[in-house]
């Protein structure tokens, strides 16, 4: 059984020697958050951004040293473990070390085994429960390719959803960008519902002529057109007691979407050239890239036709917005390919996640799996990472500028690494502060979306000194 991972607070004014301290602690092990500050200290913990098993506090520091700082602490009934540390020796400090409430007092400079002995000691009984095992993805195959992937908090949750819709026959809306998997989630939804057992049919809206998709979709009898030579079953009636998905839906001429409306009110419909109805027993699930609220306003989808559809709506994250799913998609999409086309599978360096994870990637999923394609069949690991580099680079035409501390200085041309090296920071600077930004600079969460560890975070913020917007 992999022993607990213990977090400890690092509470020390100087940033190198707290960064030290760090660096002691193996990852395997630990996990550290840093502060400067004694007032940092108490804040943090009680507003319970950190849950530390452990503190270690430097007794030095401006405005309040670590004996008030401890003594705070002890006053708001925490009883978290603290080990005060100090240059300073003698029967006097360590006595008001103890009278503050510190379990152990360390002499600096420290050494790794001395603070994993009063760690072992002052928190072995502190996590009863180790924390689980990070968690595989929850994956789902649905042949040819494609399967649903999770280890976002936004993909598990639409996992809840459709397991949730599963109980119920209902329509469902798929909204996101294009590329980011909203037919995969039509093929969970079906999977998991009581038509699992009948077949799923997808029609592209957007593909055919209104007149052409109508027949596609209801039929048609012969003689109804010129070429009509017989009757044609549409997709509605083939897949009576299935699933059907409308792909692109908001591409839909108006006269079409009331023909459909009719469909979602009462089952029924008429092939092109019929004089009597059918009746048929089908699921609609609906999915699109375009805002239907603004095709609305713009009288280019019916709202009776929306408010049918959006009684359940699901809500696809782009890409950009579940970059902790990068790594895994990466692996997952060049071990399916390299069955497929019959190639031996290649791995991704450690650089090429990193720059992986900073892109955005605009077309998503679709874009992804073909810059996948392309390193499975070039086996050009520079090369990938290069090109990875190169969509990452900022567009601008002002000469590039990296922050290096308070200043800004212009990037070096001295040579090709030194440009790139400069591009890379600004470029992994800006999308830490992005992702900082969204958790609200909860930097426990933004580490776990950057897929770095918390310490490493911590590091980046001060290294690109970066602060929360305005």
């Amino acid at each position: 059984m992999d022993s607990p991972l213990f977090d400890v607070l690092i509470v020390d004014d100087e940033p190198v020697v707290a960064r030290y301290l760090a660096s002691l602690l193996p990852s395997a092990k630990f996990r550290t958050h840093i502060v400067n500050r004694g007032q940092d200290c108490l804040e943090k913990v009680q507003s319970r951004a950190v849950f530390p098993d452990m503190i270690l506090m430097d007794a030095e520091m401006p405005e309040i040293d670590g004996f008030a700082t401890l003594r705070e602490l002890r006053r708001m009934s925490h009883d978290i473990p603290v080990a005060m540390m100090s240059c300073f020796t003698g029967p006097e400090r360590t006595f008001e070390a103890w009278q503050s409430g510190a379990q152990a007092f360390l002499q600096k400079p420290i050494l790794q085994t001395d603070i994993e002995k009063v760690i072992a000691k002052h928190c072995k009984a502190a996590k009863a429960d180790a924390e689980p095992a990070p968690q595989q993805p929850y994956i789902e195959d649905f042949g040819d390719g494609q399967f649903f992937l999770a280890t976002s908090p936004e993909m598990k949750g639409i996992r809840r959803q459709v397991e949730m819709l599963s109980k119920a026959d209902v329509p469902v809306l798929i909204t996101g960008e294009s590329g980011v998997g909203k037919e995969v989630v039509a093929q969970l939804l079906h999977r998991h519902s009581k038509r699992a057992g009948r077949q799923l049919l997808k029609v592209n809206c957007a593909a055919l002529p209104a007149d052409l998709l109508e027949s596609e979709l209801f039929g048609y009898e012969a003689g109804a057109f010129t070429g009509a030579m017989k009757s044609k079953p549409g997709k509605f009636e083939l897949c009576d007691g299935g699933t059907i998905l409308l792909d692109e839906i908001g591409e839909m001429s108006p006269q079409l979407q009331a023909k459909l409306l009719h469909v979602l009110q009462d089952g029924s419909f008429s092939r092109l050239g019929a004089r009597v109805n059918t009746k048929v027993n089908v699921r609609v699930l609906a999915a699109t890239n375009v805002d239907i609220e603004q095709a609305i306003r713009e009288r280019r989808f019916r709202e009776d036709l929306y408010y049918r559809l959006n009684a359940f709506v699901i809500k696809v994250p782009p890409l950009r917005e579940r970059r902790e799913e990068i790594p895994y998609l990466l692996n997952e999409l060049t071990t399916r390919f390299a069955i497929v086309h019959q190639l031996d599978t290649v791995s991704f360096s450690p650089e090429m996640i990193a720059a992986a994870v900073q892109y955005h990637w605009p077309g998503n999923l679709r874009e992804l799996g073909n810059f996948v394609k392309r390193y499975l069949i070039t086996r050009d690991a520079d090369s990938a990472l290069v090109e990875l580099e190169s969509k990452i680079r900022p567009h601008t035409t002002v000469p590039m500028r990296v922050a290096i501390g308070e200043e800004s200085a212009p990037a070096s041309i001295s040579g090709l690494k030194s440009v790139v090296r400069s591009m890379k920071d600004q470029t992994e600077s800006r999308m830490i502060l992005e992702v900082l930004d969204q958790a609200k600079w909860n930097r426990r969460i933004a580490a776990e979306r950057l897929q770095i560890s918390y310490k490493a975070l911590l590091y980046k913020i001060r290294l690109y000194n970066l602060e929360a917007s305005a």
